[in-house]
């Protein structure tokens, strides 16, 4: 079982992932410089079946060119493809973050990558029906950072045609934050948004990934890296509201705490904490 994570250490965890394709190495860089707290190489879907060996290749050389890659995650094929073992046995040794797991649905598959490695942590992307039922078994497999949600493949697994919002999805959202908080893990990332000029649209995207109690979300294209750090980022009124209920905490020296005429109880307190530590203010 994974061992519960500190406040601290959640609220330290990324919030924008970028992907970029491995048979591309000129983007890895500008990746990593797009302003995203993370990239992610894709082995998987970015890459034909006939390149994938070409593939990772030139990744695992240029990690070997370039050194130690703490913001880099490598995305690799899926334990059930003929590619997997080869390529988390080519990224060893290797000094990147992690290992990004695509269909998900074995929590002892996620403990075998992370063991592979002591340095490396997992991201489980829950994408089937098969790791939507294995959720909470997985949020608490060895080596497990957070989980991800695929929202395009699991509609396609489950015979689904959601709205464009995707709300026909909404409980199994939840379903991952809930796994996610009782497993003690960072909450969840939520999926990507295929359209990358409707800013708007993606604004309101992370708002909702906000409200469901998601941390981070996927992005395919560096436009989308500036809205989804705003979007996870506290706004000024919340960080200023924060920072008073905090001072009110201490000088309260234990005693009942009030704040602009309402009482201070704990998950108030929670709250305030969860806001500074998102504007990295703690």
């Amino acid at each position: 079982m994974a061992a519960p994570a500190s406040a601290a250490s959640v609220a330290s965890v990324a919030s924008t992932y970028l992907f970029v394709p491995a048979n591309r190495p000129d983007r890895y860089a500008k990746a990593l410089d797009s302003g995203a707290d993370a990239a992610i190489v894709d082995l998987e879907d970015a890459v034909a079946p006939s390149l994938k060996e070409e593939a990772r290749a030139t990744l695992t050389q240029w990690l070997r060119d370039n050194g130690a890659q703490p913001r880099l995650w490598v995305r690799v094929n899926a334990a059930d493809t003929p590619w997997h073992v080869d390529d988390v046995a080519a990224l060893a040794g290797l000094e990147i973050a992690g290992v990004v797991l695509p269909k998900a649905e074995d929590a002892q598959v996620v403990s075998a990558i992370a063991a592979r490695q002591t340095s490396w942590r997992v991201i489980a992307l829950i994408e089937t029906a098969a790791g939507i039922a294995a959720m909470r078994d997985i949020a608490r497999a060895d080596g497990l950072l957070r989980m991800a949600f695929g929202s395009i493949d699991l509609q396609v697994d489950l015979g689904m045609q959601c709205d464009a919002t995707e709300s026909e999805l909404t409980h199994l959202r939840v379903e991952m934050v809930l796994a996610s908080r009782l497993a003690g893990i960072a909450p969840p990332i939520d999926g990507v948004t295929t359209s990358f000029d409707d800013i708007a649209f993606l604004v309101a995207a992370v708002q909702r990934s906000l409200h469901l109690g998601f941390g981070a979300k996927l992005c395919i294209h560096p436009k989308q890296v500036a809205a989804v750090n705003e979007g996870f980022r506290p706004s000024e009124a919340e960080l200023e509201w924060a920072r008073a209920v905090m001072a009110a905490v201490a000088r309260s020296d234990g005693g009942a705490i009030s704040l602009a005429g309402k009482m201070i109880d704990k998950p108030v307190i929670l709250q305030a904490q969860r806001f500074l530590q998102r504007g990295g203010l703690v």
